[in-house]
């Protein structure tokens, strides 16, 4: 299996509410891609080190996963890329 981590910064415009449906909107679409989360992390809202679609801020949220195909990490990607929520996403392979 492949081991991924996936950092994504939430808009911080978004209710407490609406950050929670957003997180496990992303986290279910991993999961019916037969993902497998190891640990996930919310890292709290942050400073931006620039500005990114005119906000300063974000929330940071963490996920470590395993998968035996790309299937989950493409889904997740084209639906981040696509979603106004999430403001910038990065998703890193782990070698063992």
């Amino acid at each position: 299996m492949r081991k991924y981590e996936i950092m994504f910064i939430i808009r911080p415009t978004l209710s407490l509410d609406e950050k929670a449906n957003v997180i496990s909107k992303f986290i279910k679409i991993l999961t019916d891609n037969k993902a497998t989360i190891t640990e996930e992390k919310d890292m709290g809202q942050r400073e931006l080190a620039y500005e990114i679609k005119d906000f300063k801020s974000g929330f940071y949220y963490l996920v470590n996963l395993e998968a035996n195909d790309d299937a989950a990490i493409n889904e997740f990607d084209r639906q981040a890329k696509n979603t106004s929520d999430i403001v910038r996403h990065l998703i890193t392979r782990i070698e063992d």
